[in-house]
């Protein structure tokens, strides 16, 4: 559950795993296994510290390895961040929009979307908390912002081109003011994915989403005049 407290970030305490004493560096065969341990380990440490505040060491902690390990795999800190952010582009952004495109109807391709999040969500939280962090990070620190793997362009982009072709087929009409339909998609869309990683459990967002798809196919209530 998301704790209150100052700021996204602040006084939430890193659990304290004991790191390993074995060397540096992990043998050649456990290489990629390793590495894929690193990056889940500086995805959690992100999310609940900010960029300024995670250290090699309490990545390192988190991972059971040594700071020479982290070291090892990865030269700095904005490299690793930049790995990060790729891996966790393609697990929850690309990986929706995939699934997406299968669809042809514009509700479909949005429910789409969302489900391939859940799924994310459940198996690992920290994706979506991470995409949040990694948002607000870029307003920070504009040098972190990479255009390739965008996370929060590339669903905008998304987006438009759902809207867009709702609109050429006749599920949406002309006059439909694409920018502000867009962006009120992917404000409810991160303000999920906020929900997913640092508020409800996987049931509740679940339950969120099914509401949401209700409330686009005009069937959640019906107002009286």
């Amino acid at each position: 559950m998301f704790r209150a407290r100052s700021g996204l970030w602040h006084n939430l305490t890193v659990p304290q795993h004991t790191a390993s004493r074995g060397p540096g560096r992990p043998p050649a065969a456990k290489a990629a296994e390793t590495r894929e341990r690193i990056i889940r380990a500086a995805r959690e440490v992100f999310s609940e510290l900010g960029y300024d505040a995670a250290t090699f060491q309490a990545i390192a902690i988190r991972a059971g390895l040594t700071r020479p390990a982290i070291n090892h795999y990865f030269a700095s800190k904005r490299v690793l961040w930049s790995q990060v952010v790729e891996q966790t582009d393609a697990l929850v952004v690309s990986a929706g929009r995939k699934r997406a495109q299968g669809e042809t109807n514009l509700l479909s391709r949005l429910s789409a979307f969302f489900t391939a999040a859940i799924q994310t969500e459940s198996e690992d939280r920290s994706a979506a908390a991470f995409l949040v962090t990694s948002v607000l990070e870029s307003q920070r620190h504009p040098e972190l912002a990479g255009d390739e793997h965008d996370s929060l362009r590339t669903s905008r982009e998304f987006i438009a081109w759902a809207v867009n072709d709702a609109i050429e087929n006749g599920e949406l009409t002309t006059e439909t003011n694409v920018g502000e339909l867009v962006e009120m998609l992917v404000a409810m869309m991160w303000g999920m994915g906020f929900y997913a990683g640092f508020v409800g459990n996987h049931e509740e967002l679940a339950a969120v989403v099914d509401k949401f798809e209700l409330l686009m196919a005009n069937k959640l209530w019906k107002l009286r005049d």
